[in-house]
């Protein structure tokens, strides 16, 4: 794997070393529950948008089952301030 870092690495001038995100790819501070919502329901989201399933609970790796109240593969905590 540090192979594959390495060479990600050399292809943006900002790494010294690894790469092991994408270049894009950032922290973001969750300041709101607002935010928070948003950020779930994109996670939620990206299989229907991916043209995989009609709705996100229909998605078997996803917690928006559990937000269904569905049976997923994980148990998950569901956010009380989260309402699908």
């Amino acid at each position: 794997m540090l192979n594959l870092f390495s060479f990600e690495a050399k292809k943006h001038s900002r790494n010294k070393y690894f790469q092991f995100w994408k270049q894009e790819s950032h922290p973001v501070e969750i300041y709101s529950n607002t935010f928070i919502k948003q950020k779930v329901e994109y996670i939620h989201n990206n299989p229907v948008k991916a043209g995989i399933v009609e709705k996100p609970e229909e998605y078997l790796y996803s917690s928006a089952r559990n937000y269904a109240d569905k049976v997923g593969i994980l148990d998950v905590v569901r956010l009380s301030l989260y309402v699908l």
